[in-house]
């Protein structure tokens, strides 16, 4: 994985491709709270450079359109303790898509 872009918003990602085939790959994202108070939610948005496709997800809500990927928090996992983690997984299409940047947001 990748340092992840600092954030203005409290919070960082990053992906871990965990798996890759011929015709797909699973992921986890690890969002952390890079703040000293909770997080009541958050957001995860980033751009695949390929043509990878995402074809379902867990713990947290994943919808693509486009190359743009945006997930956010399943209601069970969105507090995030102050220094805290949380993640969550996808399935796709395509090949493993390396570590792009992600923007995560504080909600």
């Amino acid at each position: 994985p990748t340092t992840p872009p600092p954030s203005s918003d409290g919070c960082s990602a990053t992906l871990r491709t965990d798996n890759a085939w011929n015709s797909g790959f699973t992921a986890t994202v690890t969002v952390t709270n890079d703040g000293d108070a909770p997080l009541s939610g958050w957001s995860a948005d980033w751009a695949f450079s390929g043509d990878q496709r995402v074809v379902n997800g867990w713990n947290a809500t994943v919808t693509q359109s486009g190359s743009s990927v945006h997930a956010v928090n399943a209601g069970y996992n969105g507090a995030v303790p102050a220094h805290g983690s949380t993640s969550f997984g996808f399935q796709g299409t395509g090949s493993a898509p390396g570590a792009p940047a992600i923007t995560c947001t504080a909600r």
